[in-house]
């Protein structure tokens, strides 16, 4: 359940990155915005959604587009 609620609220976040990402022509945080959504879908684990979820996080202010 916890796992859950950690992918609705990655797929919230992963929204406004989407749109973020298309209003300023960002394809990092597109593409981010897009994973962010989709995989949550595939990994079961708490631990694993909570790792993935933050590295996709954190990918719009590492990598420069």
């Amino acid at each position: 359940m916890d796992a859950f609620i950690a992918s609705v609220f990655l797929g919230i976040i992963g929204a406004g990155y989407v749109m973020y990402g298309r209003r300023a022509h960002n394809p990092v945080a597109l593409v981010a915005g897009i994973l962010l959504c989709v995989f949550p879908y595939f990994v079961e684990s708490l631990a694993w959604t909570l790792a993935i979820g933050a590295g996709l996080l954190a990918a719009p202010f590492f990598i420069s587009p």
